[in-house]
């Protein structure tokens, strides 16, 4: 089946025999009882499947884990309290005080937060690459302590591209997993696991929720490494995703096509008003012909999603100008949104980064980013219009 039909249907029938519900249930015991003091022995020992208590598993998150392995095109996958906790939650269950992991820059602000304040202090050295020439520089930073690579692509928020095969090459032949973040793609644009990825980590509040209103993260792996993450990491750790919001994401997966097809065609419709705006300096779109990575984003992109940047002319002072002046357009952090969602990342989501550091990571003070909605189109350029009338 193609992907518009798996979002919806997954791997087949999803209808109880017993109850005929065609939707998925939502199971919100915290707790599960035994047959016999035998059967919970036995559940604990791993000798048959059954459900004990939530943060070791529950029937809806096996539900929507299932089905996003599938999409992706992994083996398993595990899901976490929050995007953040997909993160933590890997990068602790692949290395350990005193190794050290490669980290593309630039990265989502939270993510760098993590790797610049906690991280460390685990013990766990980070080291920093560019992500446009990552399988280059990642050669002289990679020795027998590195336990992981860590990637975002398209990068936060200057959408800029990982090379997936050259990057995978490379940690392979020194036996280092490689780990991406997709949510600015999702597996409807990009499969990162088909390009010899190892590890694909989603915030599933962004587009396979899309509606702001449920928090959660998804990892998508080999059965190895899930179990690596979720059984000996995230079990312990206790970020899991409650029962109520993943019922929410296996909802927003069954629209997820149709709203993903018009952001992107509603990004590419802005990107070239954009291009073409005397006010802006320079846009940050994957999708478009002026993107330095354009070609590559096409090799393995099917398309460019609804993310895209632009730098405002008048810097920082200017683009608060443009954001206080707009009407329909949202300023608010966050993405994937039905509505269009608007914001100043130097600082707003990118806050974390010292001004060298956004200067190292390519954010310039000017940059905007959007998270195009799936509104009219000409409802959204007029009121970016209106912002641009007060520079």
């Amino acid at each position: 089946m193609k992907i518009d039909t798996l979002v919806v249907h997954g791997k087949g029938k999803t209808v109880n025999d017993t109850t005929r519900d065609i939707v998925a249930p939502l199971h919100l015991a915290a707790v599960f009882s035994f047959a016999s003091a035998e059967d919970g022995a036995d559940l604990f020992e791993g000798k048959k499947e059954g459900y004990i208590y939530t943060r070791l598993g529950n029937p809806t998150l096996k539900f929507l884990e299932e089905k996003m392995a599938l999409l992706e095109g992994g083996e398993a996958a595990a899901t976490f309290a929050s995007g953040m906790s997909a993160i933590s939650t890997t990068i602790l269950a692949m290395a350990n005080s005193g190794d050290n992991i490669v980290v593309s820059r630039p990265i989502y602000g939270g993510t760098f937060a993590l790797l610049k304040n906690l991280i460390p202090r685990w013990g766990i050295e980070v080291r920093w690459a560019d992500v446009v020439k990552f399988p280059e520089e990642i050669e002289n930073l990679i020795d027998n302590k590195t336990k992981l690579i860590l990637t975002e692509s398209p990068a936060n928020p200057t959408l800029d591209i990982l090379d997936f095969k050259k990057t995978a090459e490379v940690a392979h032949r020194h036996n280092i997993p490689v780990a991406t973040d997709s949510t600015f793609a999702t597996f409807y644009f990009q499969k990162p696991l088909s390009f010899g990825i190892d590890i694909v980590i989603y915030s599933t509040t962004k587009y396979i929720g899309g509606h702001s209103d449920s928090i959660g993260g998804v990892v998508v792996s080999s059965k190895d490494n899930i179990e690596k993450i979720k059984d000996k990491t995230l079990v312990d750790l206790g970020g899991v995703m409650s029962p109520f919001n993943a019922w929410l994401f296996i909802r927003g997966l069954e629209t997820l096509g149709v709203r993903m097809e018009r952001h992107f065609s509603n990004a590419m419709k802005i990107a070239e008003f954009l291009s073409n705006h005397p006010k802006v300096g320079k846009i940050y779109y994957p999708f478009h012909p002026s993107h330095p990575q354009y070609e590559l984003a096409k090799s393995q992109m099917t398309g460019g999603s609804g993310m895209l940047a632009f730098e405002i002319k008048g810097g920082r002072e200017a683009g608060k100008r443009f954001l206080n002046n707009l009407n329909l357009c949202v300023v608010a952090v966050s993405l994937g949104a039905v509505s269009t969602l608007i914001e100043h990342p130097a600082s707003m989501t990118h806050s974390t980064y010292t001004a060298e550091e956004l200067a190292e990571a390519g954010i310039s003070e000017g940059l905007i980013r959007i998270s195009v909605g799936i509104e009219d189109i000409d409802d959204i350029i007029e009121d970016l219009e209106r912002g641009f009338e007060v520079i």
